[in-house]
């Protein structure tokens, strides 16, 4: 790799902490508002956009209620005494040259002076509507310097020069970043490459601290461009060496193999089977089985499609490593699915093989009496299988001989939780992680490029399918009651219900019940306008939207209503107490309940073949994966699926848009690709994942598939080759930089 110049005493580095360069109290609030410490934090913050000076905003297009970056130009400023209290009022007027905005500020007359009709510049707020008219209220603005002589070089470069855009909140405004980010690049000191030279050559790459200028200080548009797509490529090359680092270090250690004995455990289960294996169970089990009996820890993930059989597959490893003397842990992230397992498990294995193995389930709730006997049969080793919430990764909590790990739905868990729960073995144990959010090939290779992919695609035979219908309340108000006339109509032919709602009372979005749910599916696109983020959905929302369904508003309608009066119509959600949610289960289960009105504590593992129809109220909240995994709770036996998505979203919305994806397949992979292609995603290694704010900056995994897996082979090879990156210290320094605390937890602990 080829040497940077020494750099000057004094200059500024990447990991020079902002509290030196821009003074404490400047620092603490770009820590607050983005959690940034050091300069290459800060330099990371790239635009979003750019504008130019000749090329205004299309005002009328704004949205309502939504954070605002725009270039305008002032038409007329007025004053005005107020009518009702002392003071005055200042009213600008800026247009795009067809749309108009009023811009408001109250008691400051100075703005007058400042807003002269002719001035450009930037203006933030917030959109709202006074009379019908578009306004910022008290907005921040910056106006463009005025140039005394316009046909002067600098005023040509002046008028030609991008102006960057960045992300910003409501207290540090666009061009309070662009100021600052120029200080810091004014004092930056030459920047080793972390890509290296024959790299960055045979792809036309700029060299890093050229691209940082540039995508910050660009003079027209092909630097930015050139700029961006060196910084895509680095981002995506730093990632990925990360995660085969982290791939290639979890192949060095050793662990205790795990085989199935020849008239085992497995090989008993196996033959009692009452059906056959799918065929991609059966490739599945194999690759698992395979890991499973080298002495170097599986990393697995199992993506399979709903009611596709991932928790047999897990099951019959576990049984594998019974067989070897050792225990299995499954991690579930609700205290419901957590017992639904455990009666699944106990059931399939049949009373023989579950009185030898005595499953067993650790959960923050269980009475104290009936705890201790849990925890001893664990530490014991009598139980080979334990089953359980986050409680499992408690102090008390120990293993005879820890040798498998399974965690359920592994996008419900913290590194911390998972680490704790790994460490809990004498050998690091083999690792499996299920599920049932189809992952699309380019994210597989961005998150999970340190695990091993496996993929269930088969259904098990015999599966009676599910309709799945729209309910548009926007357009059809009046449907709501043919909703419940048709859930009416399956109970009455002796099948059983769910009613599924984003609240549990008008005053209490759910919150899980021991982990907080997905939630929207994952995070909102982070390339909109400051704010834009938020629950699926919200962003179409008007301001005067109704209250969204909840458990105890239409739990009271419903035992109203004349058609269920003679129906078992029950609550569940996170609030219970888990005595009380698995007492409501298993009557659920075993017909004694007509209609569950729930919250997203069904979302997954609930398999009651009886239950038919799943109404989804205000399914806009809810994002495409959590949809399909709501809908895959129906339809599990011979009785065909009905699934009802009513919404009160506006035609035309995105969010509207999500729900008819979801109605139109049954297929989650092509879900799951439609689902990024409207999010736009920006987070990856983010809060779904780490907790961090590892969110990624350029990189887009449904756009830039072929970009990931060209930077992963180039990865590879310098990996193979150089494990440790000692000879390209500049990378390794980057891949160090690039993952906060808490994702690099991630990446390390697995």
């Amino acid at each position: 790799m080829t040497a940077e110049a020494p750099t000057p005493v004094g200059a500024l580095t990447l990991d020079t902490r902002l509290t030196g360069v821009l003074g404490g109290r400047t620092a603490q609030s770009f820590e607050r508002a983005f959690g940034y410490r050091t300069v290459g934090d800060l330099l990371a913050h790239y635009p979003r956009r750019y504008a130019m000076r000749g090329e205004l905003t299309a005002l009328e297009s704004l949205p309502l209620d939504e954070n605002v970056t725009i270039v305008a130009e002032v038409l007329e400023v007025t004053e005005r005494s107020m009518r009702q209290r002392k003071g005055s009022i200042v009213e600008a007027k800026i247009s795009d040259g067809t749309g108009i905005l009023t811009l408001t500020f109250f008691n400051q007359k100075w703005r007058a002076n400042e807003l002269r009709p002719g001035r450009q510049g930037v203006f933030a707020g917030k959109v709202g509507a006074y009379k019908g008219v578009r306004q910022l209220a008290h907005p921040d603005y910056e106006l463009f310097d005025e140039i005394v002589d316009a046909a002067s070089p600098e005023a040509k470069r002046w008028a030609e020069a991008p102006i960057p855009i960045y992300p910003a909140t409501s207290t540090i405004a666009s061009w309070q970043v662009q100021k600052t980010i120029a200080l810091v690049l004014e004092g930056l000191g030459p920047i080793d490459d972390p890509i290296p030279s024959d790299v960055r050559s045979a792809r036309s790459l700029l060299a890093h601290r050229d691209a940082l200028a540039r995508i910050h200080r660009p003079d027209r548009e092909a630097d930015w461009k050139a700029a961006r797509r060196t910084l895509r490529f680095t981002e995506a090359f730093v990632l990925q060496t990360a995660l085969l680092q982290r791939r290639a270090e979890l192949r060095t250690r050793e662990t205790t193999a795990r085989r199935p004995a020849e008239r085992g455990f497995l090989a008993r289960f196996d033959a009692a089977l009452p059906f056959p294996l799918t065929g991609d169970q059966t490739a599945v089990g194999d690759e698992i089985a395979h890991d499973l009996a080298e002495p170097v820890p599986m990393n697995r993930l199992v993506q399979g499609e709903v009611g596709s059989g991932k928790t047999l597959v897990a099951l019959r490893a576990m049984l594998a490593v019974a067989d070897s003397g050792g225990q299995s842990a499954l991690l579930a992230p609700t205290e419901v699915l957590a017992a639904q397992h455990l009666r699944s498990i106990a059931k399939v294995l049949g009373p023989d093989l579950a009185a030898e193995l005595v499953p067993t389930l650790i959960t923050g709730q269980l009475p104290a009496a009936e705890r201790r006997r849990a925890l001893l049969r664990a530490a014991a080793g009598q139980s080979r299988i334990v089953v359980g919430t986050h409680a499992l990764i408690g102090d008390r909590v120990s293993f005879a001989d820890l040798g498998l790990v399974v965690v359920d739905e592994q996008h419900r868990f913290g590194v911390d939780q998972r680490e704790a729960l790994r460490l809990k073995g004498e050998h690091p144990p083999h690792v499996l992680v299920l599920t049932a959010t189809p992952i699309p090939r380019t994210v597989a290779m961005t998150v999970f490029g340190d695990l091993d992919v496996s993929t269930i695609r088969e259904l098990p035979a015999g599966r009676a399918g599910i309709e799945s219908h729209v309910v548009p309340l926007a357009l059809k108000p009046g449907w709501r009651s043919r909703v419940w006339e048709r859930l009416a109509e399956e109970v009455g032919l002796g099948r059983q219900g769910f009613v599924v709602c984003p609240a549990i009372d008008p005053a209490h979005a759910e919150q899980g019940d021991e982990l907080a749910p997905e939630g929207a599916g994952g995070p909102a696109g982070s390339g909109g306008p400051a704010g834009s983020g938020g629950p699926a959905g919200s962003a179409d929302a008007p301001a005067d939207a109704v209250p969204e369904a909840s458990v105890s508003t239409v739990l009271a309608e419903l035992r109203a209503h004349p058609r269920f009066a003679h129906l078992r119509v029950e609550p569940l959600h996170g609030r219970m107490a888990a005595d009380e949610k698995d007492a409501l289960m298993r009557a659920f289960a075993a017909g004694e309940i007509d209609v569950l009105v729930a919250t997203t504590v069904i979302e997954v593992g609930v398999d009651v073949p009886n239950a038919s129809a799943m109404v989804v109220l205000d399914a806009d909240r809810f994002g495409v994966s959590q949809l399909h995994q709501l809908r895959g709770r129906v339809g599990r036996g011979s009785v065909p699926g009905l699934c009802l998505l009513v919404t009160r979203a506006t035609p035309g919305s995105v969010a509207l848009q999500r729900v008819e994806a979801v109605a139109a397949t049954l297929d989650g992979f092509e879900l799951a690709r439609v689902d990024l292609e409207l999010r736009q995603e920006g987070d990856v290694l983010g809060s779904s994942q780490s907790g961090g704010r590892s969110s990624l900056k350029l990189l887009r995994v449904v756009r830039d598939g072929d970009l990931i897996a060209d930077a992963r082979d180039l990865a590879r090879e310098v990996v193979d080759a150089d494990p440790a990156l000692a000879e390209h210290a500049a990378l390794a320094a980057a891949v160090r930089r690039r993952l906060d605390d808490e994702t690099g937890g991630f990446l390390n602990k697995g």
